[in-house]
């Protein structure tokens, strides 16, 4: 896992965050054709030159803003609690329980929306997902101990995150946390969705 940040470490963390978090903002309010690097820095309390530093367009900054969400979680207190008996499939539940949280998934989805409406941000949507699942096979690695094949790990990771594209760009009807149920809604909660994707993946297809 990543060893501890250092003083210098956080400070630039807060920078990308702030310059991301900014980028972010201004797609939402205007799209992504109706702003320049200027406004973000602008927005941020910082130069061009120190936006540089960190990110090579406005859309790079936009997806550093879920990228840099995405932490590794201390293993000893995401682990905690586990029955000794417990499988990948059991600890990566918890992983993602931890990591989807109801405003993550709405500002995630938020930026799939955005990414299918500029086709400039599409290539970023692997970024992020790509991150959540390193995180994921990190903390399977940890929690495995050389118990199962590198391999399995990966194709777990693979599966579950990949499964969350449809949910989020609207091909699945799923209600996310706090979403409301139409009237005339067939929509399953995303608890149930989730539940239903690790029933499959622990007693086949």
């Amino acid at each position: 896992m990543n060893p501890k940040l250092t003083l210098r470490d956080k400070k630039k963390e807060a920078t990308a965050y702030a310059l991301s978090e900014a980028a972010f903002e201004l797609a939402l309010e205007k799209g992504m054709d109706s702003f320049i690097v200027d406004d973000i820095v602008q927005k941020a309390g910082f130069s061009r030159r120190t936006f540089a530093n960190y990110f090579s367009c406005k859309e790079e900054a936009v997806a550093e803003y879920f990228i840099g969400s995405v932490t590794n979680e201390d293993d000893k207190i995401l682990l905690a609690g586990l029955a000794p008996d417990a499988t990948p499939l059991d600890a990566l539940y918890k992983l993602l329980k931890l990591q989807f949280t109801s405003e993550f998934l709405h500002k995630l989805q938020q930026f799939v929306l955005l990414a299918n409406q500029y086709p400039s941000l599409e290539p970023y949507i692997l970024s992020v997902f790509r991150r959540l699942q390193v995180t994921a096979q990190e903390v399977l690695e940890q929690f495995s101990h050389g118990r199962y094949a590198d391999g399995y790990t990966h194709l777990l990771a693979g599966a579950v995150y990949g499964a969350f594209v449809p949910l989020l760009d609207g091909r699945l009807n799923v209600m996310l946390p706090g979403e409301a149920q139409g009237e005339d809604s067939d929509a399953i909660s995303f608890d149930q969705y989730l539940n239903s994707m690790f029933t499959y993946l622990r007693n086949g297809f």
